[in-house]
């Protein structure tokens, strides 16, 4: 029986040697290795981070530790045992741990999968539909608690019925769901999550894009007539004006003003002020609602004109800094999905072009290869891409290299 009828019907040997990968071999250990270490490594800091850093406590920050925790369960329970088959070029478990391999892969990855759904969607409905009744219910702590209990429930529920059918694949020397006895089942699975799943995270990114790029257009058009308006209303009342949109001598003409009580009571109202941006110190800060200006023809009537749009793009308390925040998150959260699909896409997209398993067993391995990094890679991006979860890494490694630094001192 060949390797690629093995791959078919089941490889009842466990076997994935081959002369084409007799070398290859090592360079998977390698990478596997690399995986492991800095994926167990990096996934624990994020949730120690989350756990000991009050300023990265936040709900949003849930669902990152939720895709940690996905992310903990390959690199420390699958990756070393994907090692081990690619040095010995064999499957040492037996026929039931591949089976439970292969349904811990799976779950690991539609958790995944989910978690960036739900990224992708809390950043939408910050943006767009922030003040209604749902969006406040999805995203308050019972919500969030809910949404990361149903990823792993969905995820169960959509690859356990798998169970009978996950074999070991001598194509990527690995456990996996058999290939044609799990059809049409596997199909509409692999559908759903690698295409309509990652497809509507692009399509929710699309649209935070397209709203807070008309927002900041719309900002742009309203700072010119705001400067008119002050210069006639300076023109009006004899004052030489000055940045701040405040005449001398006058005491009621603000740029922009807000009562303590206003903002008190938004903060009450909206229980997610801090989720916007990752820190939860962007709740307290004060908002722009209206700008009253004087006309200079009627100097006892006031005109309303709106806020900024950017402002209550992101979020009904947003400052300029919190705007700014909010896009340095989503750019991050964007950047999380935009590797995950470059991981997955070559095995997916060499899985749907090689239907008769012609291509060499070399190729396979190297495309399943590149799935591993998305679960090392995400730490290497929040350290990278923000400012606490960077700083909370430095303070952890800091803590845990304390005694080797006194032990260092001590000899």
């Amino acid at each position: 029986m060949s390797l690629n009828d093995t791959y078919l019907h089941g490889n009842s040997s466990f076997s994935c040697a081959s002369p084409s990968v007799e070398g290859y071999r090592y360079f998977g250990v390698l990478l596997g290795c690399v995986v492991t270490v800095v994926g167990t490594v990096g996934n624990v800091l994020t949730v120690l981070a989350f756990a000991t850093d009050t300023h990265l406590r936040t709900r949003f920050n849930v669902l990152i530790v939720n895709l940690a925790v996905a992310d903990i369960l390959y690199c420390t329970i699958l990756q070393p045992v994907s090692v081990d088959s690619y040095l010995h070029l064999r499957w040492r478990g037996g026929a039931t741990w591949c089976q439970m391999f292969g349904l811990l892969l799976f779950l690991s990855n539609s958790v995944s999968i989910i978690t960036l759904c739900l990224i992708a969607a809390s950043r939408y409905l910050v943006v767009a539909h922030r003040t209604t009744r749902a969006a406040r219910l999805l995203l308050s702590p019972h919500g969030v608690a809910m949404l990361v209990a149903s990823s792993w429930a969905l995820g169960l529920a959509s690859f356990g019925p798998l169970w009978p059918v996950y074999v070991f694949a001598p194509q990527v020397c690995t456990c996996s769901f058999h290939r044609t006895k799990g059809r049409p089942y596997t199909t509409v699975l692999l559908f759903f999550y690698f295409f309509l799943g990652l497809g509507f995270v692009g399509l929710f990114y699309f649209l935070i894009y397209h709203k807070v790029h008309i927002a900041a257009m719309a900002l742009l058009k309203y700072r010119p007539s705001r400067r008119s308006s002050r210069k006639k209303r300076t023109e009006a009342e004899g004052t030489d004006g000055d940045d701040s949109g405040i005449g001398v001598g006058t005491t009621g003409t603000q740029s922009s003003e807000i009562s303590d009580q206003t903002v008190e009571t938004n903060n009450s109202k909206n229980p997610m002020n801090e989720y916007p941006g990752t820190t939860p110190a962007t709740t307290s800060s004060t908002q722009q609602t209206t700008c009253p200006i004087k006309e200079a023809s009627n100097g006892a009537k006031q005109s309303q004109v709106p806020a900024p749009i950017l402002t209550q793009a992101t979020g009904p308390s947003s400052t300029p800094g919190e705007d700014s925040e909010f896009k340095r998150v989503t750019r991050m959260c964007f950047t999380v999905f935009l590797c995950f699909v470059g991981c997955f896409v070559p095995f997916l997209l060499l899985n749907i072009a090689d239907k008769n398993n012609r291509a060499p067993q070399v190729l396979h391995m190297f495309c399943a290869n590149m799935t591993w990094l998305n679960s090392c890679i995400n730490p290497l991006l929040y350290a990278a891409m923000n400012r606490q979860f960077n700083q909370a890494y430095r303070d952890l490694l800091s803590k845990a290299a304390s005694p080797l630094r006194h032990l260092w001192r001590r000899q």
